[in-house]
């Protein structure tokens, strides 16, 4: 695909080819994210003000935004330094003042000459019974009554930049602006009404009410849904690229999986069954899987996984199953293993732990084919990791995980089919911007034998109460997980808090009942802590986050959380999910510093409520916002000038469906729609799109 288009070029120059931007305001812009017009049309208005001349100011209730006519009367000037400047002007009802601070008389006579008729617009305010306009916003001879218009838009403002200068700005950027084709679907256009998109550009900027600024205005939706369209078009190109490479047909017999199913002690659960055969179809497809597995805790992702890594196996191929943490990774070990010999297959694990002969005895074995499950740790991305026929890559766990190393261990193998599985149900809205890619497969249910996990909320003031409870249910053999509050973003403020809490513990029930794991000590020794707690050896855990993902101790059923407050929502549920893994009743203690802000509370009292993650994941963005729940740093979310991913799930999922179907209609974007979807690619930016359509 050639350069960008040239009707493009002028709203890529520099902010410089704009009127009235000069060197300065560029580097304050640019210091914003505003770096050429492109992005100053992309900066819409967020408000409004009703600048109608109105015949006086009696028209309004102060304090509010007026625009009347004046006859200027006399000045003045102040008689101590410090004091305001005044001007006394009379409309068609009634005499007030123009108030200036710091205003050089000369400047003022100049301005505002006593016996002329001048236009003003600004905040009417009344002091001591008499109306006044302080530093009024415009003063223009009646001749310039047009400079300013009748309703002004109001933008988003940083230090150093006037709205004056962005309205400035915004025109000559709108003067700047090409006609382009349209690129949306005319079907969809019609039917919700939309104006072109050259028409919503000049609407968004020239506003006449203030409906006009509101995010559900046709314009506004608009100019949103352009954004979602560009970026889906390029997850839709990623995905036909990802599918274009050949991939191969991985067919199961299904020997293995009955011995497996056979040795269970319960079915799989509808959602399990379903996922599973999901999986199937597209191994046996000669296209590359690209499927994301989203389950909630507990949903019983790893068996699903162990079922496609079996069909890799009954085809004659091998397969692996990584994990972000060395922790995880063994445990997928302990959990699998006795399935996979069940059905007579070698499963290995490997690990940055595994050294000289042992490493060099497992990799000849993977290279020969003799192991055929490998489980590990991104040590087996390393260089001189080799499989003897590499076909399906399980990835635990996607945030540690960008698209990047996807492709790195897809390279592994000839066209190795990638299952990625996540324990954080993600609201639809997010999964569609980050893993839009994908095909997505959905565990909904539980299994039986998990029992339900009752939470209660309760204040650090009673932690002597709280710790009572604790020595009493040790005593009975339980065990527990205390995990300390989040400090700061230092890890060494974790570390302390986390050694306080389990000196203080330890004083409370005694030597050698308590355990301690945080992210600073050395990976031998956390889990060395891990294995006595596991065994039972310790029956209490204090813990920093380190095990929110996976752990699997059936005998803990008791999860403390210190100052839940400063958890994230989904970090909640995660923690609350290590729980409630046996037969036990299991408790969920969060405790929090009084007084708790009302969010705070809304936030505790959801999780009390339910136990579905999907739904505690829906609230969890509409209080938080995208980039909290996902972590904005390595989310991967796209960031949106005028779109808004917590308010407009549905445009999504349009977005998605009509960039993946123009795809198939079209999918080297000749036609003249696909044309104009190019011009958009370009403009939005998606410069990763615009490779991958000149590769295709």
């Amino acid at each position: 695909m050639s350069g960008r288009p040239d009707v493009l070029f002028p709203l890529f120059a520099g902010l410089q080819t704009l009127d009235g931007i000069g060197p300065k305001t560029a580097a304050i812009l640019d210091g914003v994210g505003i770096s050429k017009p492109r992005d100053i049309l992309m900066t819409l208005p967020h408000n409004g003000i009703d600048r109608q001349v109105r015949s006086s100011i009696r028209d309004v209730t102060p304090p509010a935004t007026v625009t009347t006519k004046v006859t200027v009367g006399p000045h003045y000037p102040p008689k101590v330094k410090g004091r305001p400047y005044r001007v006394h002007v009379t409309d068609a009802q009634i005499e007030f003042q123009l108030v200036f601070f710091h205003a050089k008389a000369p400047y003022l006579q100049k301005i505002l000459p006593t016996g002329q008729e001048r236009l003003v617009s600004g905040k009417v305010e009344t002091f001591d019974g008499v109306a006044q306009m302080v530093h009024p916003d415009h003063v223009v001879p009646l001749s310039e009554a047009d400079s300013f218009p009748a309703f002004e838009p109001v933008y988003p403002l940083h230090a150093g930049i006037t709205q004056k200068l962005m309205w400035k700005a915004t025109r000559a950027a709108l003067d700047k602006t090409p006609e382009v084709a349209e690129w949306i679907d005319p079907a969809l256009i019609a039917r919700e009404g939309w104006p072109s998109w050259n028409d919503a550009i000049t609407g968004g900027h020239t506003p006449t009410a203030i409906a006009d600024v509101s995010a559900d205005h046709p314009t506004r939706l608009r100019l949103a849904y352009d954004e979602l369209f560009a970026h889906q078009i390029t997850l839709a190109l990623a995905r036909s690229a990802a599918r274009r490479t050949k991939g191969r047909v991985t067919q199961a017999t299904g020997v293995l999986q009955k011995k497996v199913l056979a040795a269970l002690p319960y079915d799989p659960t509808g959602a399990q069954s379903r996922a599973i055969t999901e999986i199937a179809d597209d191994l046996a497809q000669p296209l590359r899987m690209n499927r994301l597995l989203q389950g909630d805790v507990g949903s019983g992702k790893t068996l699903v996984a162990l079922m496609a890594l079996l069909t890799a196996v009954e085809a004659g191929g091998q397969g692996v199953l990584m994990a972000p943490t060395e922790i995880l990774a063994r445990q997928h070990r302990d959990g699998l293993q006795p399935l996979a010999e069940s059905a007579g297959v070698v499963l290995e694990l490997l690990t940055g732990r595994d050294k000289g002969g042992e490493r060099q005895r497992k990799l000849d074995a993977l290279k020969r084919g003799d192991i055929q499950i490998l489980v590990g740790t991104h040590a087996v991305f390393q260089k001189d990791v080799f499989f003897d026929d590499l076909r399906l890559a399980v990835i635990d766990e996607q945030h540690r995980f960008g698209v990047a190393q996807r492709m790195e261990l897809g390279a592994k193998g000839e066209a190795v089919d990638v299952l990625v599985m996540t324990a954080t149900p993600i609201p639809r809205s997010l999964a569609l911007a980050q893993y839009g890619d994908m095909d997505v497969s959905v565990l909904d249910e539980k299994p039986p034998g998990r029992t339900p996990v009752q939470t209660a909320l309760v204040s650090t003031e009673r932690m002597d109460e709280v710790v009572g409870k604790l020595r009493a249910a040790v005593a009975e053999g339980r065990q527990a997980y205390w995990v300390c509050p989040l400090v700061e973003e230092s890890e060494v403020s974790d570390m302390t808090a986390a050694e306080e809490r389990f000196k203080r513990l330890r004083a409370a029930l005694g030597e050698g009942v308590v355990g301690l794991v945080h992210g600073q000590m050395p990976p031998a020794e956390k889990d060395a802590a891990m294995a006595r707690f596991v065994s039972g050896e310790t029956k209490v855990l204090v813990a920093t986050t380190v095990i929110e993902v996976g752990v699997n101790v059936p005998n803990a059923s008791i999860m403390m959380i210190e100052r839940a407050e400063s958890f994230g929502l989904a970090q909640l549920h995660q923690l609350r999910g290590r729980v409630g893994r046996g037969a036990a009743v299991s408790t969920c203690l969060l405790l929090f510093q009084a007084p708790l802000s009302e969010t705070g509370r809304r936030r505790l009292e959801i999780l009390r409520e339910t136990e579905d993650g999907f739904r505690i994941s829906e609230e969890d963005l509409a209080m938080r916002g995208a980039g909290d729940v996902i972590g904005t740093a390595q989310s991967g979310l796209p960031r949106f000038f005028i779109a808004d991913l917590e308010r407009q799930a549905g445009l999504m999922a349009t977005a998605q469906t009509d960039a993946r179907k123009l795809l198939a209609d079209d999918p080297k974007l000749e036609t003249e729609r696909g044309q104009a979807a190019r011009v958009l690619l370009w403009l939005m930016e998606q410069d990763k799109a615009i490779r991958l359509i000149s590769v295709g």
